[in-house]
């Protein structure tokens, strides 16, 4: 216990040190224009954010990202409330009664209560956080390598079940995901897998280029096609914010209740954000007498997601650090946090300095969270007016500052231009899934958790053969597993029946995965997808035929469940494609300007590409940027000649002068200069 006391107070004064609290300051900033600023995203702009963290000591980075992560939500519910426009999608059920009371001239008083609940709840989350280490550490410190094998599935298959209705989809996107983490030199026997005798692919396919092309390059393509600003109203007056900061304070009750459930929620893997706001409005609803004021303009609509939303962070971070089972995307990027590093979750980060392990730098996320809520809550209510009027800012404006982040985050982790080809195909592999419903996230995870699964497969048999399949520990979570594939099932069928019968419920928790609501109508485009996806993992496991038991063990257990989840899709769309024959067959259709303008963002992106290789980054940065704005945006001169100075003295004063990243010349810029 002394050893905890003592780590405890260590993690506090980590977070003081002059680097790492400027880090999260700076965290704090973007976690705030994130937040407001719908359409980014937290796990975007984390996935955007990452390359930046391979210079910086642990704690710095977890400073940085953690203070990003623990603001958007909290910021986000400023949208949600002034325009109906949820900042982040852990915050639409703030909308539902936040918007109603803005309406009613009651703005301040709902930000005001959403802020203080938002306090409260981080708070709680953050320290049910450290007073789940004592309890949690003899566990995982009994757990061995055939356990932590079942652990790794029991993350991508929990993330995978709760995609949406697209349960199978879910779980083939997981294996595809573990099938890439193989790609590279097997690190035992040396052997290539998939490398195409590349030289680049020897390290394997690298997960901050893979990141960006998977959801930020997608989310950039839907920002330009949607064309328009982000707010449509004007920031009227604010009042009564205090009067909010009482009702959170009146209600005190529901506020720890919900902050309760949105911590326990984000300790289950796989529910997240989404999940735990639908709750804790579900239950400020059924908690309270005078149910009818509900979406109408109650406050306590407000209260209940604003405290379940921050106090998930706090819950999510347990089986994170402790197993190494993310519950969502963010903590999936997240869990990549932990490998750039060189940190392995579970044991190491529960054991004190002086056994070698990171305690010290666990309990810093504790007060990671708590200071970094504690000061975007004060500037918040400081500066609510000019923060909610960062919502009027175009979408087209932000646009070429994303790209330029996308390109220089894949460049700057190994200064390797091969990893800008990477954000490339993923993009557009993240877009095809994003246009088909095909959840990205079980994808990431795989790939993250990729390595640390084939390595406790492999010590596994290694030490016991296959006799660990039997072990209790191993059913156990191989029962779990099955659960959690088949009770949502369960659940999604009895609620359809329940709707067909008219008594379902008005609203229904959507997880977190980023897959839309509505499943669009199945089209030939489907079914080529799903048939290359097939394709793709029989000629993975007819290759590993030749490389030797230890070098093949992985890919095969990995690639014969995913023929069968691809046949299984296979199915699946072909039926549902012959059941809308009767429409006549057809590759979709589409609507002509969506289509225009997103094969016009597509040439703007892959412009910026060309302009890198042929010109360089320092040329490419003030040239593309100008050029999107005046001629791709259509932007004045004068705001076009500013936005571009930015862009052009951000570059130099982070990556020139703070970072001295050394950008190669363009190939056409090599020809003159000899």
């Amino acid at each position: 216990m002394g050893e905890m006391v003592q780590a405890f107070g260590a993690g506090l004064a980590q977070v003081f040190t002059a680097t790492t609290f400027t880090l999260m300051m700076l965290g704090i900033v973007i976690g705030f224009a994130v937040g407001i600023l719908p359409g980014l995203g937290g796990p975007v702009t984390l996935a955007l954010m990452l390359p930046f963290i391979f210079k910086m000591e642990a704690v710095e980075a977890f400073a940085f990202l953690l203070g990003m992560s623990a603001v958007t939500a909290t910021t986000g519910d400023i949208t949600s409330i002034l325009f109906g426009i949820p900042g982040e999608a852990i915050t639409a059920s703030t909308i539902v009664d936040g918007h109603p009371m803005a309406k009613k001239g009651e703005a301040g008083r709902a930000l005001g209560a959403s802020l203080m609940s938002s306090l409260v709840g981080a708070v709680f989350g953050a320290f049910a956080l450290a007073l789940a280490i004592p309890i949690v550490r003899p566990l995982v410190l009994a757990i061995g390598s055939p356990e932590f094998f079942m652990l790794a599935l029991l993350g991508v298959t929990f993330l995978a079940a709760l995609s949406g209705e697209a349960v199978v989809r879910g779980l083939t996107a997981a294996a595809l995901g573990l099938m890439l983490a193989t790609v590279g030199l097997d690190p035992i026997s040396g052997i290539e897998r998939f490398t195409f005798d590349n030289l680049y692919l020897w390290d394997g396919i690298r997960l901050v280029p893979v990141t960006l092309g998977l959801f930020a390059i997608p989310e950039v393509i839907e920002l330009w096609v949607k064309g328009s600003s982000i707010a449509e109203e004007k920031v009227e007056k604010l009042g009564g914010v205090m009067e909010g900061v009482k009702d959170t304070f009146r209600h005190w009750g529901l506020v720890l209740r919900c902050s309760a459930i949105g911590t326990y929620i984000g300790i289950i893997p796989g529910m997240g954000g989404a999940v735990s706001q639908w709750v804790a409005y579900a239950h400020a609803v059924q908690s309270t007498p005078d149910k009818e004021r509900f979406g109408k303009g109650a406050v306590e609509g407000v209260l209940g997601p604003g405290a379940a939303n921050n106090s998930n962070l706090g819950g999510a971070l347990v089986p994170t650090i402790a197993f190494g089972v993310p519950g969502s995307v963010t903590m999936a990027i997240l869990l990549g946090a932990f490998i750039i590093q060189g940190l392995v979750p579970g044991p190491p980060m529960l054991e004190p300095a002086s056994r070698g392990g990171h305690l010290d730098l666990t309990f810093s996320f504790v007060w990671i969270v708590v200071v970094s809520n504690l000061i975007t809550v004060s500037v918040c209510f400081i500066f609510l007016k000019q923060l909610a009027r960062i919502t009027e800012v175009r979408g087209s404006l932000v646009l070429p500052f994303l790209l330029v982040l996308i390109y220089l985050g894949g460049f700057a982790q190994n200064n390797a231009f091969e990893d800008l080809i990477v954000v490339l195909a993923f993009g557009l592999l993240g877009w095809v899934m994003v246009q088909l419903d095909w959840p990205r996230p079980p994808l990431l995870l795989g790939l993250v958790l990729g390595s640390l699964a084939e390595k406790n497969l492999f010590l596994a048999t290694d030490n016991y053969g296959w006799v660990w399949v039997g072990f209790p520990g191993v059913l156990t979570i191989g029962a779990i597993i099955l659960a959690g594939i088949l009770y949502p099932i369960y659940q999604r069928r009895r609620y359809a029946k329940r709707q067909a019968a008219g008594a379902a419920p008005a609203a229904v928790p959507v997880p977190e995965m980023g897959v839309a609501d509505a499943p669009k109508g199945l089209t030939a485009w489907h079914i080529v997808f799903t048939g290359l996806l097939l394709a793709g993992f029989s000629w993975g496991v007819w290759e590993a035929r030749d490389w030797g038991y230890r070098a093949s063990l992985f890919p095969w257990v990995i690639g014969f469940p995913g023929i069968v989840l691809c046949l299984a899709q296979l199915e699946i769309d072909v039926m549902g494609f012959l059941r809308q024959r009767s429409a006549g067959f057809s590759f979709g259709g589409a609507d002509p300007v969506a289509v225009r303008r997103t094969l016009s963002i597509v040439g703007w992106i892959l412009g910026f590409f060309a302009s890198i290789w042929l010109l360089g980054f320092p040329i490419t940065v003030p040239l593309c940027t100008f050029l999107f704005l005046k001629v791709g945006a259509r932007e004045k001169w004068l705001i076009s000649i500013i936005l571009t100075l930015c862009a052009w003295a951000g570059f130099y004063a982070v990556f020139e002068y703070s970072l001295s990243l050394p950008f190669p010349p363009g190939t056409l810029i090599e020809m003159f200069t000899g």
